[in-house]
């Protein structure tokens, strides 16, 4: 009789962990399903240089890093030339030598219009890739504001691969290439997410 209580706890016993097992399984599919991760993100923009299209001495700097500026605002004078931006603009850069001579195309101020920010997120081919979509929905963290999370959309997936990183998968030395896929976000609601803060992103394909 005692074997026989003891034989049904055991078992018991075993089916408790199997159906434990089996129900956290099954939760971490649900939850990752359809679910691509990646933390190699950073917030980019393409950078637009302002420079003058004659040497001259630089006179003035008018802007200082962080600045927002508007369209057609003078940021500095090289000589007698006033160097303007061409769109909504965020410094990024200055050249701070006044005094020195600077050759035609230089660059006096460096900036990056808020509109062209993206959150580009850096996926193994082989983890996910093949899923994303363009109009994905993504939820993204930025190191510098801890764990509070920002909504964005997938609006473009580079066509070809990453050639400045290479992965190695370690079990046969195969190269595994990264792609770029860029995430839009509303930059009007989130003014505080600046050019090159690191990322982490979470995006969900449909």
């Amino acid at each position: 009789m005692k074997k026989l209580t003891s034989n049904i706890w055991v078992t018991t016993g075993m089916l408790a962990v199997i159906i434990i097992g089996g129900t956290a399984g099954l939760g971490y599919w649900l939850t990752s399903m359809g679910r691509v991760y990646t933390d190699k993100a950073i917030v980019s923009a393409s950078i637009t240089t302002i420079s003058p299209s004659a040497p001259g001495v630089l006179q003035e700097v008018y802007v200082n890093v962080g600045d927002v500026v508007g369209p057609d605002t003078v940021v500095a004078r090289v000589g007698n030339e006033l160097l303007k931006t061409t769109a909504t603009s965020v410094v990024t850069d200055t050249d701070t030598a006044i005094g020195t001579t600077i050759a035609p195309g230089v660059a006096v101020v460096k900036v990056v219009n808020p509109d062209d920010l993206r959150v580009v997120a850096h996926i193994d081919e082989d983890k996910g890739l093949s899923s994303i979509k363009i109009g994905d929905q993504a939820v993204f963290t930025l190191d510098a504001f801890g764990s509070r999370t920002f909504q964005g959309v997938v609006d473009e997936i580079s066509a070809s691969a990453r050639q400045e990183d290479v992965v190695f998968n370690i079990s046969d030395k195969r190269q595994i290439n990264q792609f770029d896929v860029k995430i839009r976000f509303d930059v009007t609601a989130f003014p505080q997410i600046k050019n090159g803060m690191s990322s982490k992103v979470w995006i969900y394909s449909n």
